[in-house]
């Protein structure tokens, strides 16, 4: 009987892991989704470094992490920001990612 009650439960819930970054401007598929998106871009030049942080959601009732830029950077040395980029992905909406990547060099021209 509680496998009865249990089965409508989890069908109501997938999908819910998507819905926990909605509103970051990345597409979501309903089976499947793995995009990237591009943000900011300064006039800095590209650079050599990258940087990533990253946020988990699963069944959008738990949500972990830091996909903060600042934590991007620092995970790459990176202090002139050049370009911020996102990806996103999410599979049945049970378990999703969402990451912010962060480009550029660390200061004085990406000189070391």
């Amino acid at each position: 009987m509680n496998k009865l009650l249990l089965a409508p439960l989890l069908l109501g819930l997938e999908g819910c892991a998507g819905l926990a970054f909605l509103g970051q401007n990345t597409p979501l598929g309903f089976i499947y989704t793995d995009a990237g998106t591009s943000d900011k871009a300064a006039e800095n030049n590209l650079g050599r470094k990258k940087g990533e942080a990253c946020a988990t959601s699963i069944l959008g009732l738990v949500t972990t992490g830091d996909a903060g830029i600042k934590t991007a950077a620092e995970a790459a040395g990176i202090t002139q920001i050049a370009s911020i980029d996102h990806t996103f992905t999410n599979v049945l909406g049970i378990w999703s990612k969402f990451c912010v990547v962060v480009s550029g060099d660390a200061g004085g021209g990406g000189e070391e």
